[in-house]
């Protein structure tokens, strides 16, 4: 019993650290990253251009037929912009916008093999 309390304090503490990485995934381009199913996503918002990489287990998942979408919230604005896949491992957001702090996005991704994913992202 003193084991199971000493593994969930552990869990815990690490938990409120905020150190917890998606499936152990580091951000390799300077995004958020969040995983979903058995793949990381990270999220790239520099100089008006978003891009969205995908991560097979430390390996670069091929998108080529990919297609989605982003849905930004901020605060009671919400808008929807298309995502395509653009090279190697990336979607990338068509059309002029911004992902500002506070904002909330949903990235609903549907691969060529039709598995369709849904990742959320939190802008700070």
């Amino acid at each position: 019993m003193k084991k199971f309390f000493a593994v969930a304090a552990l869990a815990a503490g690490v938990a409120l650290s905020g150190n917890v990485l998606a499936h152990g995934a580091k951000a390799k381009h300077g995004g958020i990253v969040q995983s979903a199913g058995d793949l990381s996503f990270e999220l790239v918002a520099k100089d008006g251009a978003t891009t969205i990489y995908v991560d097979d287990h430390g390996r670069d998942l091929p998108t080529a037929g990919a297609t989605g979408s982003l849905t930004v919230l901020k605060g009671t604005q919400k808008s929807e912009l298309p995502l395509e896949a653009g090279g190697n491992n990336t979607l990338t957001v068509k059309g002029d916008h911004k992902l500002s702090p506070g904002s909330k996005a949903v990235a609903a991704i549907t691969f060529a093999n039709k598995k369709t994913v849904s990742v959320r992202f939190s802008i700070k």
